[in-house]
Order: structure tokens, then C-alpha cells, then sequence
């Protein structure tokens, strides 16, 4: 049984999928602001541990097992803190980065079936929409720096790699939105693998999801109508 959110307030406990959005873009903002020093990897690895604690408790509001997403999210967060300590050690950042992955992935998963849990449309479902597919924009970030420890030289770009995690993920959103804005591509076919599933994955999003929500939006005010 979950424990209540006798702590948070009601905002809060009302639109979990909103904090979960609000917390992700924050961290987006929080990054360039923060060298390579022990100071800002602490900085980064606490909101990292504070996005995947929102991620778990968004979860508990969504149709998804609970079991299966604590079972991959507390040893991320650990992995959060050894890679906070250790950022340079390859098995630390690969082990991480393969938690990571599936438990965003996962996150994905169940904020989609929250989406489609029944047959209309609250506030936070519609942040739903928004905290879905920057978890499944993280997820990808964190397959691409496995790839690239995997395969070394996966990507090339405008500056030598590996790159770090917030130039993946940049990479990663400009994928799942299709926009093509960045400026690092994929070489090898392991990476272009990856890339390929992602930019399917994006438009099948907006595809399935969105058009979803806005059927169920029209069916509504047309329900009001009569």
C-alpha cells in the first residue's frame, strides 16, 4: 500500500504529473549554469534523485505496477549518487545509464495508460501529455550514453565526443520531435538503431496520444453542446 502524501500540498498531491514536469524542465535550465566540479555533480545528482523520487510518485497515481518501476528506480537513485562520486568511471555511468533507461521508459509506459485509463480528460492528465514525453526524451538519453560506451565513436558532431549527458539529451529531444536541430549525428548502426526507434517512437506520440486527448476534448464540449 502506498503511504499518503501527508507532507505535500494539495497542488502538489493534486497534479503529481505537473511537479514531474516542472522538476524535468527545471533540471534542463539547472545544467548549463553548473561546471564539471564535485560541488555542481552533488548539485546535479540530488535533482537527479528528486526527479526519479517525483517519477516514482507519479507512477502510483497511473494503472502501472508499482512494483516493477521501485524495482528499477531505487537502484537508479543509487547508481544517482555513485556517479556523483565516481563520474569518470565507465561501469559506474554504463550501469547507471542501463537502470536509468528502462525505469524511464517504464515511467513512459505508465503516465500513457494513466492517459488512457478512462474517458476523459482532468488538468493533470493533460500534464500527463507533457511529463510522458520528457521522460521518454530522458530515456533515450540515457540509451545513447550506453551506446556510446558500448560502441565507442557512435557519434560525431561539431565537437569531439563522448558527450556528456545533457548533450545527449539534447540530441534526444531533437529526435523525438523530429526538428533536427542538433549538431551531432549518428555513425555507427548500433547508435542509428537507436535513433530510428526513437523517431518513431515520437511520432507515434503525437499520433496515438494527442490526437487521443483532443478526441476525447471535442467528444466533451460536444456532450456539453446537447
Amino acid at each position: 500500500m502506498a503511504a499518503p502524501d501527508v507532507a505535500l500540498p494539495r497542488w502538489a498531491r493534486t497534479y503529481p504529473s505537473a511537479v514531474l514536469l516542472v522538476a524535468q524542465l527545471l533540471q534542463v535550465l539547472l545544467e548549463p549554469f553548473l561546471n564539471s566540479s564535485p560541488v555542481s555533480e552533488a548539485v546535479l545528482g540530488t535533482f537527479g534523485i528528486l526527479v526519479v523520487g517525483l517519477a516514482l510518485w507519479a507512477v502510483r497515481r497511473s494503472p502501472a505496477l508499482n512494483v516493477v518501476a521501485f524495482a528499477l528506480g531505487v537502484p537508479a537513485v543509487a547508481f544517482v549518487v555513485l556517479q556523483a562520486l565516481r563520474p569518470e568511471t565507465d561501469w559506474i555511468v554504463l550501469t547507471g545509464a542501463l537502470l536509468h533507461a528502462p525505469f524511464y521508459l517504464y515511467v513512459s509506459y505508465g503516465q500513457i495508460r494513466y492517459l488512457f485509463s478512462d474517458d476523459r480528460v482532468s488538468r493533470d492528465e493533460l500534464y500527463a501529455v507533457g511529463a510522458a514525453f520528457t521522460v521518454l526524451a530522458w530515456a533515450f538519453a540515457y540509451l545513447y550514453v550506453a551506446a556510446q560506451i558500448v560502441w565507442p565513436g557512435s557519434f560525431s558532431g561539431t565537437t569531439r565526443g563522448p558527450y556528456d549527458w545533457f548533450t545527449l539529451l539534447f540530441f534526444s529531444f531533437s529526435n523525438l520531435t523530429s526538428v533536427g536541430l542538433s549538431d551531432i549525428v549518428p555513425v555507427l548502426d548500433h547508435a542509428r538503431s537507436l535513433v530510428v526507434v526513437e523517431q518513431v517512437a515520437g511520432v507515434m506520440y503525437v499520433g496515438l496520444v494527442v490526437s487521443r486527448l483532443v478526441g476525447l476534448t471535442v467528444q466533451r464540449q460536444r456532450g456539453h453542446v446537447r
